[in-house]
């Protein structure tokens, strides 16, 4: 089960640069000058939790296996991508590809660094961005509406549903409004088949100087106040101190980070959020050989969420033995827990928790 973030924002506000240290590699080319990132790079990363560290502990585990999420650096959209401008028509194309997107913003001044828009101003560069996004959205739209709209009137129910769900998106894009503000309850799998861009779920990263690393500056806080009043998530990362910090040991690190006053990695806090903004939960497996991590959605019933080790599991699926994080802890593991009561077996309605340790029962 494969869950990707793509990495946007214009030329120059530290997007590689941020990858670079996602990824702790060099594989994007993090250049003074637009469109230095002409196809999309992925990387994959682990999902930093300490839970999994305690749970080896308890299982005397030979190897720990994170569960992880993935990265697309997507090169830097510049006003007018929608009609094409700096190769836009392509990267729109890679944007439409992810599950969420990371929306990074240049908060800090530096004459060194060029900014594309002549300034540093980072809610005017969300703005461009988002304008883009909804200027292509809507005529991705008005493209395919008028045929659907022909075959609804013929009876065809398919197409009467298609016009229903994407008639209120095209009023909303129209008054300037992102095509996820006119999705109806109960309606946001059918939504994502559309493979808009603004309906997509956004988290902006605030890229500030190393001196704001901790507490922010007044670019971040107007980047705050408009991902409040959106209902959406924000982090505030110093790309720069994020690269030195992914080239360091366990130990370095963290006496780094103690060092600029700041609890953890920026980029934890990037992955961690991803996680979260794309609906996702994590359950564990724990023996002698491995503990391992497995990435689901919110929601996910026992036997979905057995098919992510293997399809025979969900095939043949009987029931799950389940211990919540927590109790496998307090009480030194399965035996502890049983003993505890503190053990359930769970049948196939069962909705996976956040932090379940599952051994899963099946006959095939």
């Amino acid at each position: 089960m494969g869950f990707n973030c793509g990495i946007v924002g214009l030329p120059n506000v530290g997007k590689s640069t941020l990858f670079n240290a996602l990824t702790a590699t060099a594989s994007a080319q993090a250049a003074n000058y637009p469109f230095c990132t002409i196809e999309p790079n992925v990387g994959r990363v682990a999902v930093p939790d300490p839970r999994l560290d305690a749970l080896a502990k308890i299982g005397k585990s030979q190897k720990i296996l994170p569960t992880s999420l993935e990265f697309v650096d997507i090169a830097g959209l510049v006003r007018g991508a929608s009609r094409g401008e700096g190769l836009g028509n392509q990267f729109l194309a890679n944007i439409r590809e992810v599950d969420a997107i990371i929306h990074v913003l240049r908060c800090f001044e530096d004459d060194d660094v060029t900014h594309v828009e002549g300034g540093v101003d980072p809610v005017r560069d969300a703005e461009i961005i988002e304008t883009e996004l909804m200027l292509a959205d809507l005529d991705s739209l008005e493209k395919r509406i008028v045929a659907l709209q022909k075959k609804a009137r013929g009876n065809d129910r398919e197409a009467q549903a298609q016009v229903a769900l994407m008639e209120p998106m095209i009023e909303v894009l129209r008054e300037g409004r992102p095509a996820r503000t006119a999705i109806p309850a109960g309606q946001e799998a059918a939504a994502s088949r559309l493979q808009l861009m603004t309906t997509k779920p956004v988290l902006y990263v605030c890229n500030v100087e190393e001196a704001s690393a901790a507490t922010g500056n007044a670019f971040s806080a107007a980047v705050q106040a408009r991902a409040a009043a959106e209902g959406a998530a924000c982090v505030i990362v110093s790309a720069a101190i994020e690269a030195e910090v992914s080239q360091l040991g366990e130990e370095d690190r963290k006496e780094f980070l103690d060092g600029l006053g700041l609890s953890d990695s920026g980029l934890d806090r990037v992955i961690a959020a991803g996680y979260g903004l794309l609906g996702l939960r994590t359950y564990f497996t724990v023996g002698p050989k491995e503990t391992r991590a497995w990435t689901i959605t919110a929601g996910t019933k026992a036997p979905q969420a057995a098919a992510v080790i293997h399809n025979d599991f969900e095939r043949g699926f009987i029931a799950c033995e389940t211990v919540a994080y927590d109790d496998y802890v307090k009480y030194n593991g399965e035996a502890g827990a049983k003993e505890a009561g503190k053990m359930r077996i769970e049948g196939r309605d069962y909705v996976v928790q956040d932090g379940d340790v599952l051994l899963f029962r099946f006959n095939v």
